[in-house]
C-alpha cells in the first residue's frame, strides 16, 4: 500500500468518502464487540473445569503438611501450594508466601503496607511530604491505578526493546530517596509484549536506590504464558537470584498468581521476595488474616501436580489464543502494511498487541471505534493519569472475542484508523 503521507489531498479525499461510506454501514449493523480486556475466553477457561472434580465430600482434605484444609491456620499456604508457587516463580519455597486469588490485590496490599506502617522498619511513606514510583511506558493501567490511589507521584521512564531505560532508572532512584518503587511486567510486557533482556534484569539487581525501602514491583503476570512452543519462546533471568548475587537480596517483590492459568477469579496468588520480605510481609498479615483459603490451593496443586502439569495446561491455552493473535496481525498487515499511519507489536507470548496510531490520534480511533460498536482499552490508559503525551498508544487484547468476532472487531479498527488518520494528514496540511 502507498504511504498515505505520499498522496495527494484529492487521493486522500477521494477515499475517506469511500471509507466512510464502508463505516457508515457497519455501524447500521448494530454490532458489540469487546477488545478492552485481556480476558480469558470461555474455551479457556473450560479447560481448566477438571479442577473441580479434584475435590469432593468424600475426598481428603489433609495437606501434605499434616494441615486440615478445611479449617483455620497456615498463613503462608499449604506446604504442596507453595512449592508449586515456588516453582512457578523460579525460587525456593522458603522464599514464597501465598494470598489470596488475586497478584494485583497483594501489590496493593504492599503498597499500603509502605504507606501504613513503611517496609521493614523504615518510615510509612504516609509520614513522608512525598512518595514517588517509577511508571515504564506504556504500561499496565491497574499497576498506575494503585499508585494513584494512594496519591504517590508516578514518573513515567521510556521503554526500550529490550525494557525500561536503565540509564535513567539508575540515574532517579539513584539520586532520590523519595522513589520508593517501580512497576514491572518483565515478560511479555503489557501491552508491548517485550521481555526484559538479561543485561536489563542484571541492572536492576545492581541498582543502588537512595531510598533503603526502595523495591522493584515485579509482577511475573505472564511468566508461562507463550503463544509459540515450537519456534521457541521467551525467558528472562529470575530476579529473586540475581538480587542476591549482587548483594541486594531485599530489593525485589516478585508477585505470580495462577489467575490466566486456571480461573482468574479463583487462582492463587503468592509474593516471592527474599525471607526478610517475608517475614515482614507475613507480619502484616497476620493482623489482617488468620490464612487464605486453603480449600483452593489443595485443588491447584493435586489438580496441576508440578510444572509438567502447568506447562502441558498452558500449551493448550496457546493453541486457543495464538489463532487470535496472528488473525489481528493478519488484518492490520493486510489493511495497513506500507501505510505508515501505525505500527504493532508482534509478541511471543502474554495477553495484548500494542499499537502505535500517528500523534494526536489514538483517542479519536478508539472514540470511532466505539462508534461501530467495538469497545477498547480507553486511550491512555497505558500511561499514568490516563495522559500518553503523543495520543498514539493503543492496546488490543485478542484473547476473549471468538476468531470471527475478532476479525470484524479487526476490521472495524482499521477502518477507524484510516478515517482518522487521512483526517489528521489533511489537517495538518492546511495548517501547515
Amino acid at each position: 500500500m502507498k504511504p498515505f503521507s505520499q498522496m495527494t489531498d484529492a487521493e486522500l479525499t477521494a477515499m475517506k468518502a469511500d471509507l466512510t461510506q464502508q463505516f457508515e454501514e457497519v455501524k447500521g449493523e448494530g454490532l458489540s464487540l469487546d477488545m478492552s480486556r485481556g480476558k480469558p475466553s470461555k474455551a479457556q477457561l473450560d479447560l481448566s473445569m477438571g479442577m473441580m472434580d479434584v475435590l469432593n465430600s468424600e475426598s481428603d482434605y489433609i495437606s501434605e503438611d499434616g494441615v486440615d484444609c478445611r479449617n483455620y491456620g497456615g498463613v503462608y499456604g499449604i506446604q504442596e501450594a507453595r512449592q508449586l508457587m515456588a516453582d512457578l516463580a523460579e525460587v525456593p519455597d522458603k522464599n514464597i508466601l501465598i494470598y489470596g486469588n488475586s497478584s494485583l490485590n497483594i501489590m496493593f496490599d504492599t503498597v499500603a503496607r509502605g504507606m501504613s506502617v513503611g517496609i521493614m522498619g523504615n518510615t510509612p511513606w504516609g509520614k513522608l511530604d512525598e512518595v514517588k514510583f517509577l511508571c515504564p511506558v506504556p504500561g499496565y493501567d491497574r499497576h498506575f491505578g494503585v499508585t494513584e490511589f494512594f496519591g504517590i507521584t508516578m514518573v513515567n521512564v521510556p521503554m526500550l526493546p529490550t525494557g525500561p531505560d536503565m540509564d535513567i532508572v539508575e540515574k532517579l532512584i539513584s539520586e532520590d530517596p523519595s522513589i520508593k518503587g517501580i512497576w514491572c511486567v518483565p515478560k511479555y510486557s503489557n501491552p508491548t509484549g517485550i521481555s526484559y533482556s538479561d543485561e536489563t534484569v542484571r541492572r536492576f539487581a545492581r541498582l543502588k536506590p537512595a531510598a533503603p525501602d526502595f523495591r522493584i514491583y515485579w509482577d511475573n503476570a505472564y511468566t508461562v504464558h507463550h503463544l509459540y512452543y515450537e519456534d521457541g519462546y521467551d525467558t528472562i533471568l529470575e530476579l529473586v537470584e540475581e538480587c542476591a548475587k549482587a548483594g541486594n537480596p531485599d530489593l525485589v517483590f516478585k508477585f505470580v498468581s495462577t489467575s490466566k492459568i486456571s480461573f482468574p477469579g479463583s487462582g492463587i496468588a503468592a509474593l516471592a521476595a527474599s525471607e526478610a520480605n517475608i517475614k515482614d510481609a507475613e507480619n502484616y498479615l497476620k493482623s489482617q488474616t488468620i490464612c487464605f483459603d486453603k480449600v483452593n490451593q489443595l485443588r491447584h496443586a493435586r489438580y496441576f501436580k508440578d510444572m509438567d502439569g502447568i506447562q502441558a495446561h498452558m500449551k493448550k491455552h496457546a493453541d486457543i489464543i495464538r489463532p487470535k493473535f496472528q488473525k489481528v496481525d493478519d488484518v492490520l498487515e493486510k489493511e495497513l502494511g506500507g501505510a505508515e499511519i501505525g505500527t504493532w507489536s508482534h509478541p511471543k507470548g502474554g495477553y495484548f498487541i500494542s499499537f502505535e496510531a500517528l500523534p494526536g490520534c489514538a483517542k479519536a480511533i478508539v472514540a470511532k471505534a466505539k462508534e461501530a460498536g467495538v469497545v477498547m482499552t480507553p486511550a491512555g490508559a497505558t500511561y499514568p493519569y490516563g495522559k500518553d503525551p503523543e495520543d498514539s498508544n493503543i492496546r488490543i487484547a485478542p484473547t476473549f472475542p471468538t476468531v470471527e468476532e475478532l476479525e470484524r472487531a479487526c476490521d472495524i479498527f482499521v477502518l477507524s484508523v484510516k478515517l482518522v488518520s487521512i483526517a489528521k494528514i489533511l489537517s495538518d496540511r492546511k495548517a501547515g
